[in-house]
């Protein structure tokens, strides 16, 4: 699904990403590790919102190194980001609207079905199509951010701690519907999480960054806390 190859990256002269080698398959791949770490910046050069400093990113077994994030998107590479995920002033269907742009080719008939699946996945959001996205709560954000993405009808979803900020009550829910995007809607999914106990609980494949390198990559089943703990220790 996804392919780098020794890829530097950052903002500016400043170098945050020292030389990273993932692949990613059909499953649901969580990042961890501390604060300034790198897993926001990781996401973003992923998403061709950074640049690449040096090195390859492949997306379904094409080199997408200097695409545009627009490019990529219209591949099958959906980005929610951990801050601006929606548009405030826009009501809920209208964001998820904006989701559905690159659908263009796509029937109205077509379309409407994404939307139902968006419904099937996030129920809740379906009461609030016409209220302005900015009203909403932080759950309810996220469910808005998620369900645009999934408007794109991607095949790999970038997830930048979309939990943090939420409320108990939101959590587990989020989790759980992530595990079910990937499951039931056959979406791979890469996620950056602060909650590392619970990504534990629905990843496929732990990695851990430790100051822009990596400290594990291991199957979930084989790691413990004990040993993703080692990784925030600098």
């Amino acid at each position: 699904m996804l392919k780098i190859n020794d890829i530097r990256s950052g903002y500016g002269d400043v170098t945050v990403l020292h030389g990273l080698n993932i692949e990613v398959k059909h499953e649901i791949y969580a990042i961890l590790g501390a604060n300034g770490a790198g897993k926001s910046t990781l996401m973003k050069t992923i998403a061709k919102v950074l640049p690449l400093k040096t090195g390859e990113v492949y997306f379904k077994d094409e080199n997408v190194s200097s695409f545009t994030p627009y490019q990529i998107a219209a591949r099958g590479l959906a980005f929610v980001p951990q801050e601006g995920q929606i548009f405030p002033k826009m009501t809920v269907l209208e964001n998820l609207s904006v989701g559905g742009l690159l659908l263009d080719k796509k029937s109205k008939k077509e379309k409407k079905e994404k939307m139902e699946e968006i419904f099937d996945v996030f129920p809740d959001i379906v009461q609030r199509l016409n209220q302005k996205a900015g009203s909403l709560s932080g759950g309810e954000v996220q469910m808005v951010a998620v369900g645009r993405a999934l408007m794109q009808n991607p095949s790999l979803i970038l997830l930048d701690e979309p939990t943090s900020g939420l409320s108990p009550k939101y959590v587990d829910n989020f989790f759980y519907k992530i595990k079910e995007i990937h499951e039931k809607k056959g979406v791979s999914v890469i996620i950056t999480e602060q909650n590392a106990a619970k990504a534990l609980e629905i990843a496929d494949k732990i990695m851990v960054l430790t100051l822009g390198k990596i400290h594990l990559i291991k199957d979930a089943k084989n790691v413990d806390m004990c040993m993703i703990k080692e990784g925030y220790r600098i």
